[in-house]
């Protein structure tokens, strides 16, 4: 193989596994940001509804475990190790064990499809900092592209949302709506990368593929104040509207994540869902991509891209492929203070 690599590596945000990690975790996601201790008790509160624990850490073990077994298949010899953003295991404790266990290179594939401050450039400045942190025995670690517009993220994502659209009656099908979700960002953050560009992107050809027309783009999750702007429609606000407007059903697809961790929980399953039962609204909501096969044959196809060094990067929509490293300015802005 014309490029070598000892191990993948999975980075992910993290989050807490028992009531008593929950506050920690939270201050972790915070750190460096002005954000009132108040505003952390009420996002905490969602979390203890679960029992204190995320379902993120295990949606991310059951994807280890399908990848294993995936590149086993292929003849691909990379172990995987995990670290994560803001809990354990973090991703600096991870990095030392690599150096630890003699790792010198390491494939990097992050939970995060799309591209933005938050969902790209973070994650290579939170690489950077875990090496420093570890030293001159830490790996080097080059992170796969974005992959949102993928052919297996796209096959992933139309199955999914296909699945949750045939519940609607075929009788109601013509009427009814197709909502798009993603983490909202702030405005300055979205002007700075192709967030909202890349999501309309995948949005559009999913709807063609399921022969859905009439389908918007909504956000969830805003967490900054009602003074600075970030994107949106919400969904509930668009709840709203479109019951006012007589839509009587609607499918709600949360493309902007790859597992149904607890924001989805929460405010789709939770919040949006309620929301809609108060307007007598139906709501169905359509599976993240998960441990989709087609999936998990993506991540093994972009190793393979890196390993055997393939000129072609598969992308399908209007944008092209995301690039392998990125451009010195892309996706610079951070969010602001809470």
């Amino acid at each position: 193989m014309p490029n070598s690599y000892d191990v993948l590596i999975v980075i992910s945000f993290g989050g807490p596994e028992g009531p008593d990690e929950v506050m920690p975790f939270l201050e972790n996601v915070v750190r460096g940001r002005n954000v009132p201790v108040e505003r952390l008790k009420g996002v905490a509160e969602h979390y203890y509804e679960f029992g204190g624990v995320s379902p993120i850490n295990g949606q991310n073990r059951a994807l280890i475990a399908a990848l294993e077994e995936e590149l086993q298949r292929h003849d691909i010899r990379l172990p995987i190790y995990w670290g994560n953003r803001n809990w354990y295991p973090m991703l600096a404790d991870t990095v030392q064990k690599m150096a630890d266990d003699g790792v010198r290179r390491a494939l990097a594939f992050v939970t995060s499809a799309y591209s933005s401050y938050s969902g790209c450039r973070q994650y290579l400045e939170d690489i950077e900092r875990a090496r420093e942190t570890v030293g001159p025995a830490a790996p080097v670690i080059d992170k796969l592209r974005n992959y949102y517009n993928h052919p297996g993220f796209l096959e992933a994502s139309i199955a999914r949302v296909r699945s949750a659209w045939a519940e609607i009656p075929p009788a109601d099908r013509g009427e009814s709506r197709l909502l798009f979700t993603a983490h909202s960002i702030p405005g300055a953050m979205a002007t700075a990368c192709r967030y909202e560009a890349e999501l309309r992107d995948l949005a559009g050809l999913i709807s063609e593929q399921i022969s859905a027309p009439l389908w918007e783009l909504v956000y969830q999750s805003r967490s900054g104040p009602p003074s600075q702007p970030w994107l949106g429609p919400d969904i509930g606000d668009a709840l709203r509207r479109l019951t006012a407007e007589g839509v009587r059903s609607v499918v709600v697809a949360p493309i902007g994540f790859i597992s149904d961790h607890l924001e989805v929980l929460y405010d789709l399953d939770t919040e949006a869902q309620a929301l809609a039962g108060e307007l007598g609204i139906r709501m169905v909501r359509a599976a993240t991509v998960g441990t989709h096969p087609r999936f998990i044959a993506m991540i093994r196809e972009l190793i393979q891209e890196r390993l055997l060094d393939q000129p072609a990067r598969p992308a399908v929509g209007h944008l092209g492929p995301c690039p392998d490293v990125c451009p010195a300015g892309c996706c610079v802005v951070k969010s602001p203070s809470a």
